[in-house]
């Protein structure tokens, strides 16, 4: 078989009704999808998420959900599998980055933080286990992580710290799964661009040119891109990633651990 392809997999994107979640989304009808499953908290967003996802005939389902609570989280691996008979893939994409530092994070907000960034993909992957091992065993899951994982800005705090624990969390079951063939990997990817973000950044004060002024600083020119997340994600969740489990994947222009990288994002940041 030449290519990556989907064909005849089902797969379930949290967040999948915006940015990230969404582009993944896309791609994967794009390689063949067999159906998809995305879920959010806006009812009116995620149906007309769903409906552009779907445009090229593969089916899309939207599920309202929101990840702080655990009833939701399994409730979207079972409507998944009640309404097309099963899945094989898991794309955690939903997260939350609201800022805070050690002095100004609240409790209510890092509780907040970690129960969607966490949390809820434990939830997610221990339902998805169960249903893979309860039909045999195989499937991909793909967690979206983030660099910050490595430590983080001093004004990311609980982000960091929730995606340092999903980043273990992915290894720990990556290893405890490998004999039932589900495969477990992260994507620890860098600054993307997406409608939110935008608002992020005008929230935090920046101009409205913020983007242009970031970009002309960087290295190829712009800031990560859904699709490029997406290319890699397609691949992870596909039989020509058949060998890869517990890897965390540095998805970035900038090199995790040389000197340089630190310096420019303190500077990128101001």
């Amino acid at each position: 078989m030449t290519g990556v392809t989907l064909e005849g997999k089902r797969i379930v994107i949290t967040g999948g009704s915006q940015g990230l979640g969404k582009g993944i989304a896309e791609y994967a009808t794009q390689l063949g999808a067999a159906a998809i499953i995305i879920c959010g908290r806006d009812e009116s967003k995620g149906r007309i998420a769903a409906s552009e996802i779907g445009r090229t005939g593969t089916p899309c389902e939207f599920v309202r959900a929101d990840l702080q609570y655990e009833n939701d989280c399994r409730g979207v691996i079972e409507t998944a599998i009640n309404t097309f008979g099963g899945i094989d893939g898991l794309v955690n994409a939903a997260g939350v980055t609201d800022r805070g530092t050690i002095d100004d994070t609240t409790v209510e907000s890092w509780d907040y933080i970690m129960n969607v960034n966490a949390r809820a993909p434990f939830i997610l992957m221990q339902e998805f286990v169960r249903h893979a091992r309860n039909r045999g065993g195989g499937g991909s899951i793909v967690n979206m992580i983030s660099d910050n994982c490595h430590g983080g800005e001093p004004y990311l705090t609980a982000y960091a710290s929730s995606k340092g624990a999903l980043a273990t969390l992915t290894k720990n079951v990556a290893h405890s799964v490998r004999y039932d063939r589900i495969r477990v990997n992260g994507i620890c990817l860098g600054w993307t661009y997406t409608p939110h973000e935008h608002e992020v950044q005008i929230a935090s004060g920046q101009p409205e040119d913020w983007l242009d002024v970031v970009e002309a600083s960087k290295p190829f020119g712009r800031l990560l891109l859904p699709k490029d997340l997406a290319y890699l994600a397609g691949l992870l969740l596909s039989d020509q990633a058949e060998m890869m489990t517990g890897s965390l994947i540095d998805y970035d222009q900038k090199v995790i651990g040389a000197f340089g990288h630190i310096m420019e994002e303190q500077e990128t940041a101001q």
